[in-house]
């Protein structure tokens, strides 16, 4: 039988299965189908509820816009699969081909993707983190929880960790003029995505809207009442902060525990190769295992094929879609997961917007706007060409940013702008230790025309 013959079985009568019932998850369901996958679908995932959209859970739910049951994702299509919920993969047999399920089930396979994403990071002493009061944002319960605690008016909220959660959870409780204060152990908010300049712009907006920001130190403890709820955090430097609701925004955890026996994953999630097939151990491409969203590591061949996790939402949706059209097609008609990473946050009323990947970099410098009104674009560059930009109320240049990040355009770039600073020079772009860089997530994706992403080898700038 051809390979072509065996490709049109698989998609007439093969079996998927995919772990992670989320955004990812689904999607790729929805491309398989459009891709004319005929055969069995199995979709498994620890919660019991539908697959839903987590963006809003730290915005809109947050104000009350948005009921947490109204974060359904829409179907775009009928995906007829089996929907195993609210029981965890337990294990996963590539010798046989088969999924584990903690419940002791077993669930066979042809191929498999694996979307399992993350989980919020606990605060890590178990009994402060059961006080009542204390709160981490990741799923719908988690929101709805931190929602009502909001509504009721807390005499203080404490977020540990000023990252983009914690940051846009701080600017909504300011919004309802609840006190707030945020602690953060690196320098500066926003610094292990943005560097200290962008960091101690930040700092300034936070503290100009009231926030008492706390850098530099660690909470070391949390401390209950007798009815077990939350009332004071202790602090490193010996200080303390009264507070009736505490938000642990510390990073995710990969999911990643059910492959521990699989030879797959490593630590800082599964790592794939532009194609989304996953890598084992020995780094050798498996054929049948495909990875999509915040639990991938692919290697970007325009930061030096390094490997990137992204742990926002558009990037799951774009892998998703690729894993899917390569899980059902011959190895010359592949797409690679090649794209420019995006993200997005609107904290104390500035829209923060970037393109390419800001950690990759060793200088930044503005060349647009003014810093003083928080409406600018900043550019990093690393090693004489431009990586990444950043904007400040002033996302409409971003697309020219990205054009000169495909080009490997020479850093620092012309701005042939009215709004171009005259005294802007680059400087360090200065970010913490790699212990702080793995708090938190930085970066989203935006979309593309996979079928037609290439790369293109570059001189280097001298």
């Amino acid at each position: 039988m051809s390979t072509a013959d065996t490709l049109q079985g698989f998609k007439r009568d093969g079996r998927v299965v995919i772990v992670g019932a989320s955004l990812a998850g689904l999607r790729a369901a929805e491309a398989l189908r459009d891709e004319g996958f005929t055969g069995k679908l199995t979709m498994i995932g620890d919660e019991r509820g539908e697959p839903y959209d987590r963006p809003p859970l730290s915005k809109q739910v947050l104000t009350g816009w948005v009921p947490a049951d109204g974060t359904t994702l829409p179907r775009r299509r009928d995906i007829d699969a089996e929907w195993l919920l609210g029981v965890p993969a337990d294990g996963l047999d590539l010798a046989n081909n088969h999924v584990r399920l903690a419940d002791g089930r077993t669930v066979p396979f042809d191929r498999m993707l694996i979307s399992t994403g993350v989980r919020a990071r606990p605060w890590p002493v178990e009994a402060e983190a059961a006080l009542d009061g204390v709160f981490v944002v990741r799923t719908r319960e988690d929101a709805a929880g931190l929602q009502r605690a909001v509504a009721a008016g807390p005499s203080r909220v404490l977020i540990i960790g000023a990252g983009f959660t914690g940051s846009e959870i701080a600017s909504v409780c300011r919004e309802r003029d609840i006190p707030v204060t945020v602690a953060e152990l690196a320098p500066s908010p926003l610094v292990g995505g943005l560097g200290a300049m962008i960091g101690e712009i930040a700092a300034d907006m936070q503290r100009a809207h009231g926030v008492d920001l706390r850098c530099g130190v660690k909470v070391t403890q949390l401390e209950g009442d007798a009815q077990g709820r939350v009332r004071r955090a202790h602090f490193s430097d010996g200080s303390t902060v009264d507070a009736d609701v505490v938000v642990v925004a510390l990073g995710g955890i990969r999911n990643t525990e059910w492959l521990r026996d699989s030879g797959l994953v490593g630590v800082w999630g599964v790592a794939c190769d532009a194609g989304c097939r996953a890598f084992d151990l020995n780094g050798l491409v498996t054929d049948d295992i495909f990875v999509a969203g915040d639990v991938a590591r692919s290697p970007n061949p325009m930061y030096e094929y390094r490997f990137i996790s992204l742990e926002h939402w558009a990037n799951a949706v774009e892998q998703a879609e690729i894993a899917a059209h390569n899980m059902v097609s011959a190895q010359a008609n592949r797409w690679p997961h090649l794209s420019i990473p995006t993200f997005w946050s609107i904290q104390f009323g500035v829209n923060i917007k970037s393109v390419g990947v800001p950690t990759y970099a060793d200088e930044v410098v503005v060349t647009q706007g003014s810093v003083a009104d928080h409406r600018f674009v900043a550019a990093y560059g690393y090693q004489g060409r431009v990586t990444a930009a950043v904007s400040f109320n002033n996302a409409k240049w971003l697309d020219h940013y990205r054009q000169l990040i495909e080009r490997a355009a020479p850093f620092p770039p012309p701005c042939p702008t009215p709004d171009q600073p005259l005294d802007a020079k680059p400087v360090p772009v200065d970010f913490p230790g790699p212990t702080l860089l793995a708090q938190g997530a930085t970066v989203v994706v935006t979309g593309h025309d996979p079928g037609e992403r290439r790369v293109t080898a570059m001189r280097q700038h001298r």
